[in-house]
């Protein structure tokens, strides 16, 4: 059976979540910053749902539905998560990624998914990946933009959270245009 991958970069380890990961997951996601940015992450966030979001991750992984890795720094300080789910249908994966507020706009989230998106369609076999970040989080696009993906549209109103729609941008990335 195989096991989900440990992917080193040259600053970062790609490792799978453990239970003893639940605490930093919980205040992270906990945060306001990553849930306005987020969709489909209860708030407040509590240890019990981070636990039980890790304890997924085996199953989703196992049976081809995706994966989701815990970045850390080589000296194993955890930061966030990237992750790819996947639509079987469409041999497609969407990837998603979020970071703790402290390692913002250091690159770390631009060499984690980069890292990713190669393992994507190198072990994984998928034709493409897309992606969608609110507009009113331009960064995360410009994440998507630096490992080289293109913005296919926008999505407007697609959303609705708290009670207010949110307009999205898609950005995909085939893998006939990856340069790996």
């Amino acid at each position: 059976m195989k096991h989900p991958p440990v992917i080193e970069t040259a600053r970062l380890i790609l490792r799978p979540f453990t239970t003893g990961d639940s605490a930093f997951v919980q205040e992270n996601a906990g945060s306001e910053e990553i849930y306005r940015n987020t969709l489909g992450m209860p708030h407040p966030y509590t240890e019990a749902n981070a636990v039980e979001w890790i304890s997924t991750h085996a199953a989703k992984f196992y049976l081809g539905q995706g994966i989701e890795l815990a970045v850390t720094l080589k000296s194993g300080e955890l930061m966030g998560v990237v992750g790819i789910s996947v639509s079987k249908n469409h041999n497609r994966g969407e990837l998603g990624y979020w970071f703790g507020k402290p390692y913002w706009n250091k690159g770390y989230c631009s060499e984690a998914a980069a890292a990713l998106v190669e393992y994507a369609f190198s072990e994984m076999g998928l034709h493409k990946i897309t992606s969608r970040h609110f507009l009113h989080n331009p960064a995360s696009g410009r994440v998507l933009e630096k490992i080289g993906f293109t913005k296919e549209g926008i999505l407007r109103d697609e959303y609705m959270k708290d009670g207010n729609y949110i307009s999205a941008s898609v950005f995909g990335l085939l893998k006939a245009d990856h340069p790996g």
